[in-house]
């Protein structure tokens, strides 16, 4: 009876977890900047010492070229994406390779800014707007680029490039006020589409051109470092991405991933975002320095379906309009 006795209790102290070792586990593939990731699952490991989280951190295009290895191989490792843009995701949603989750933290976020099913929520938002050298007279309107005075004055991301200039150019072509009238007119004042924010940067406050289209965050720390740059949310709104956090269908540790979908929507989560100067999601959350109020940033419609189905004619079309990089 004794040995009986002892047995037990050997077979049950194998099934508590160890004192310090986490019980639960989670991989997370994400896009975001390597100390960024680390700051959220530090965070977030702090909120749930219950779970281990495995992350691993590139940008989205190869993150998405791996995951699909995987999948094809039959073994997709992550159970949570938290990567750029809502269009990725939504041709997940659509493939069904997405679950759904209908995370309470949901009331706090405006209706435009996650999946009505619950398959994806944005986090942040990431603007683009009109970056100006201050030697140069500030613009006000997505049109002042296209006016006669700016000819030759403007360089833009090309969206054969970079995905958030993809998804500007979907959500100006798609308003009524701007279309693709609006990418002619562009093209006829000799602006430049080539490469991605960076270079648009540099090249506005270097001097080398006086008005670009770039995110927000670029030229609002740029203008807190000195450089003779300033930033203008035009009248129209701005467009915007949005890191969206999702749940793959086939993910291992459900529970896991709905906490932590639930910590990176919640009050806590969305303050790490502030604090990594980016504009939260969530409704009620104040703005980093150097952005206005939340109440005078206009966000420009935007349907990540539409997004999806038109990539690549939109992509062709520009090409035939600017011509390749």
């Amino acid at each position: 009876m004794r040995n009986v006795l002892l047995a037990a209790v050997a077979t049950a102290a194998m099934m508590l977890p160890v004192v310090g070792q986490a019980a639960e586990k989670l991989v997370v593939y994400t896009s975001q900047p390597n100390q960024d990731a680390q700051t959220t699952v530090d965070a977030f490991m702090a909120a749930n010492p219950d779970v281990e989280v495995e992350w691993v951190r590139d940008g989205t295009t190869k993150l998405m070229a791996k995951l699909r290895a995987e999948i094809a191989a039959g073994d997709p490792r992550p159970d949570v994406l938290l990567i750029a843009d809502t269009v990725t995701l939504e041709g997940m949603k659509q493939e069904g390779l997405l679950q759904a989750y209908k995370s309470a933290e949901a009331k706090s976020y405006e209706d435009a800014l996650y999946d009505a099913e619950g398959y994806y929520y944005s986090t942040k938002l990431i603007t683009t707007g009109i970056v100006y050298n201050t030697a140069a007279k500030a613009p006000t309107s997505w049109k002042d680029l296209s006016a006669a005075d700016a000819k030759n004055q403007l360089v833009m991301p090309s969206p054969l490039y970079s995905g958030a200039a993809l998804i500007h150019l979907s959500t100006l072509t798609e308003n009524k006020d701007l279309g693709w009238d609006y990418y002619q007119a562009l093209a006829a004042n000799e602006a430049r589409a080539q490469g991605g924010n960076g270079g648009v940067f540099k090249a506005v406050a270097s001097g080398e051109k006086p008005y670009g289209v770039v995110v927000d965050f670029l030229a609002i720390r740029g203008k807190a470092k000195g450089s003779p740059v300033d930033f203008v949310f035009p009248k129209e709104g701005v467009t915007y991405v949005t890191e969206p956090v999702a749940i793959m269908k086939d993910a291992k540790n459900v529970d896991a991933a709905h906490k932590f979908v639930d910590f990176v929507l919640s009050d806590a989560g969305q303050k790490l975002v502030l604090d990594m100067g980016y504009i939260p999601a969530r409704n009620d959350m104040a703005l980093p320095e150097g952005f206005p109020a939340r109440k005078d940033i206009k966000l420009m419609d935007f349907n990540p379906a539409i997004a999806l189905e038109q990539a690549e004619a939109n992509k062709k079309k520009f090409a035939d309009i600017f011509g390749a990089e």
